[in-house]
């Protein structure tokens, strides 16, 4: 038995999340923020039988695919009298980061 953890952007959570239930994948949906730009994702669990594992893989890829996107990151200026000031950055998103964990023990009551 594997713990999948996969952490999706927001826009893709949704979909991701309505083909593993359409395919039979008990999954739990937790919020979660990224670091960097601050942005809304989803953590998506699901405790999954070894041989069933690659299949979940592949179907969180076909929902998440990396894109470029245009954001304000907020920059500082060496005088500290100054403010923030915003300036565009192209950074890429989407996608997903999966994490597959060995688990001891898996019981549902």
């Amino acid at each position: 038995m594997k713990l999948v953890m996969a952490v999706v952007h927001d826009e893709d959570a949704f979909h991701v999340l309505d083909l593993l239930v359409e395919k039979n994948y008990s999954v739990t949906k937790l919020a979660s923020t990224g670091g960097f730009l601050r942005a809304g994702f989803t953590t998506l669990i699901s405790g999954v039988e070894d041989k069933r594992v690659p299949e979940m893989i592949s179907l969180i890829e076909q929902k998440c695919k990396s894109r470029k996107q245009i954001t304000s990151v907020n920059a500082t200026h060496m005088n500290v009298s100054e403010s923030y000031v915003p300036y565009p950055v192209e950074v890429t998103i989407g996608g997903a980061t999966i994490f597959v964990l060995n688990i001891e023990e898996f019981k549902k009551v």
